[in-house]
């Protein structure tokens, strides 16, 4: 039987999954279409998903913005607008390694703003928990070899990649904030963001036709990020920040490494290393130590 304290961990490990192969797509696609072009019609292809639901509640989603109209379009900025867009600019032009490396820091990130922002308690097992993961992170990013670290260097890449994962930690703090018991948000904030977003695509001279003239696997990656880390994943983050806060939630995005590898065995023949599974070792420990140790003696 389905346990319902359970649902949001597998939402969040789910959404995770999915955002693995967005970052793994989104790297792959870079030169066959622009950031800006793959954000536009990713949510473009959401929001038309999500049109029947905005005309059956077109009343309650017209009450939440005139009630709420500032807050959530701040979210739909930082959460459609900006961030995919950036991560996408930023992947063009920094490497696999880096962009785990960066990512690694959203965590502790959101937990640093819930700490700000929303004046939460952190517990020492909870931030042992997330530098567990992400020593584990670093392990998995440099295969092992931590003297790679002093061969690193960063560019206009990793500072945008840098500017996406403070968008996404602020969103997720901040959604605290949204409309309560606004069932309509979700479709909200895809319709405000694509709006916002569809006025800096104009700007840059594309057009919405420009679709047809794509590869098949621009097309193929497109309809993917529509459905899985779009569609799907929002909803799952949602669910988790609603139900054990932006803190733990946060936690799950260390996983995004170990899904890397995975998705690298099956579809593109990496093959499996002892640094692997330190590396999974490690995130395992310290998902455990923030998400269920603490709260088995809380």
């Amino acid at each position: 039987m389905w346990n319902e304290s359970v649902k949001p961990y597998v939402f969040l490990v789910l959404c995770v999954l999915f955002w693995s192969g967005n970052f793994i797509l989104g790297r792959f696609i870079h030169e066959d279409i622009e950031p800006v072009q793959l954000a536009m019609y990713r949510w473009l292809g959401v929001l038309i998903l999500l049109l029947p639901y905005l005309m059956r509640q077109r009343r309650a989603v017209w009450g939440a913005l005139k009630g709420h109209f500032w807050m959530l379009l701040l979210l739909s900025f930082l959460g459609v607008t900006s961030f995919n867009t950036v991560l996408y600019v930023g992947l063009q032009d920094t490497t696999a390694t880096n962009a785990l490396l960066i990512n690694s820091a959203t965590p502790i990130t959101i937990v640093l703003l819930s700490v700000l922002i929303l004046k939460s308690k952190v517990r020492p097992l909870q931030v042992a928990g997330i530098l567990f993961s992400m020593v584990g992170v670093v392990h998995l990013a440099l295969h092992g070899e931590w003297e790679r670290l002093a061969t690193l260097s960063f560019g206009k890449g990793d500072i945008w990649v840098i500017v996406a994962s403070s968008m996404w930690a602020l969103y997720s703090v901040l959604l605290r904030f949204r409309p309560a018991g606004f069932s309509g948000y979700f479709a909200t904030s895809v319709l405000l963001g694509s709006l916002m977003l569809y006025g800096v695509f104009w700007q840059m001279g594309y057009g919405l036709l420009d679709v047809f003239s794509f590869s098949l696997n621009a097309k193929l990656v497109i309809a993917y990020t529509v459905v899985f880390p779009s569609f799907l994943s929002y909803h799952f983050w949602h669910y988790g920040i609603a139900n054990i806060g932006p803190e733990k939630s946060g936690q799950f995005v260390h996983l995004m490494p170990v899904f890397g590898s995975i998705l690298a065995f099956f579809f593109l023949g990496e093959r499996f290393y002892m640094y692997h599974l330190g590396g999974v070792a490690l995130i395992g420990v310290g998902i455990y130590l923030s998400l269920f140790l603490g709260k088995a003696k809380a």
